[in-house]
């Protein structure tokens, strides 16, 4: 059996879960031997996957104290069979396993993240690479960062791109009357997603259309943007369902993804696959993701990201063609493909 260390399942959906759980979907059409543990089943967040995945309770503990702990100990009574990590963390002194690092974010970004996070990180990601048997990561951009960083062969590192579920698609249906009068973004307050300049630029330009930004922002950070400027066009959303999510990308005139980092980035995909042209930063991994099918700007200028509001909320023809490039750029990615590459290197890591 290959086991899976679930415990993101317990957690709320951010990408990196949201690559593991449909890298997983896909994997499953692929291998009938795959178990997910978790910690509780009580704690599982979406009930569909009881549907969809064989998954085991393994008692003891949760968090870090179960993956460190509970989960080796549970796995070498096994036989010390195959563990597949697929969300930054791992049980460290357990050999026996295949881990993915998203990225390297709390070093080149360390504002982005507490002082406990960044200090856990930086004992947990060393010793989870050194006692790997294969690391995996979500772009070439990232490949590239741990090799330099953790001075890790190239060739000890596999890509498994990210990809977007079949759900995000354009509406084809009657009735639709929305009147793209706003642009969305889609995020978290944290320092390297840049939402304050963003929302500088949008608010300096001569757009008269609103912004819509869905994500977990505190009142504080709330606070502190529209004490700034205080403009109705700033909408805070909250969190929203896929299916919200979904509508909003579809009824968007723009999208925008202004990060300074990126491992990859699936939300800029999610528009694309809605239909929603798209304007990004030029950071990170994303000119690799999108290829030619964005506008991008420079992220660390005002100017550069108001120009790019400006000029994509203007030019029908600009938005239709980013449209369509959207579309092709969505070719390059599939979790089928991502999974049948998984499924590879899960076969050769056993053969070995």
């Amino acid at each position: 059996m290959i086991y899976i260390n679930a415990r993101f399942l317990c957690q709320d959906t951010t990408g990196v879960q949201r690559f593991a759980t449909e890298l997983l979907k896909s994997l499953s059409l692929f291998r009938q031997d795959i178990i997910l543990l978790v910690p509780s089943l009580d704690d599982i967040l979406d009930k569909n996957f009881f549907n969809i995945f064989n998954i085991q309770q393994i008692v003891g503990g949760k968090g870090h104290l179960w993956e460190q702990m509970t989960l080796p100990w549970y796995l070498k009574s096994k036989g010390s069979p195959l563990l597949i990590n697929l969300c930054n963390t791992a049980p460290v002194f357990y050999r026996n396993k295949l881990s993915v690092i998203h990225d390297i974010n709390f070093i080149k970004f360390p504002h982005s993240y507490s002082w406990k996070f960044k200090v856990l990180y930086k004992i947990l990601i060393p010793l989870i690479i050194n006692t790997s048997k294969k690391i995996l990561t979500v772009s070439e951009f990232s490949k590239k960062e741990l090799s330099r960083y953790y001075s890790v062969n190239l060739e000890q590192i596999s890509v498994i791109y990210n990809a977007v579920s079949n759900d995000f698609k354009p509406f084809y249906g009657v009735g639709n009357n929305a009147s793209k009068n706003y642009a969305l973004a889609v995020s978290s307050p944290v320092f390297h997603k840049n939402f304050p300049r963003m929302i500088d630029a949008f608010l300096k330009s001569n757009v008269e259309i609103d912004l819509n930004i869905i994500g977990s922002f505190s009142n504080t950070f709330n606070n502190k943007i529209t004490t700034i400027k205080n403009d109705p066009r700033i909408n805070f959303l909250g969190r929203v369902d896929d299916e919200e999510l979904i509508r909003l990308y579809q009824d968007a005139k723009f999208f925008i993804f202004p990060s300074l980092y990126e491992g990859f980035g699936i939300p800029p995909l999610e528009a694309q696959a809605c239909g929603c042209p798209v304007i990004s930063s030029n950071a990170a991994s994303l000119p690799e993701v999108l290829g030619e099918s964005a506008l991008y700007f420079e992220p660390n200028h005002v100017n550069s990201i108001k120009l790019a509001i400006e000029a994509i909320n203007s030019d029908i023809m600009l938005r239709e063609k980013l449209i369509t490039d959207g579309f092709e750029n969505l070719k390059r990615f599939s979790w089928n493909k991502s999974a049948q590459k998984l499924n590879e290197i899960i076969d050769q890591v056993l053969a070995e």
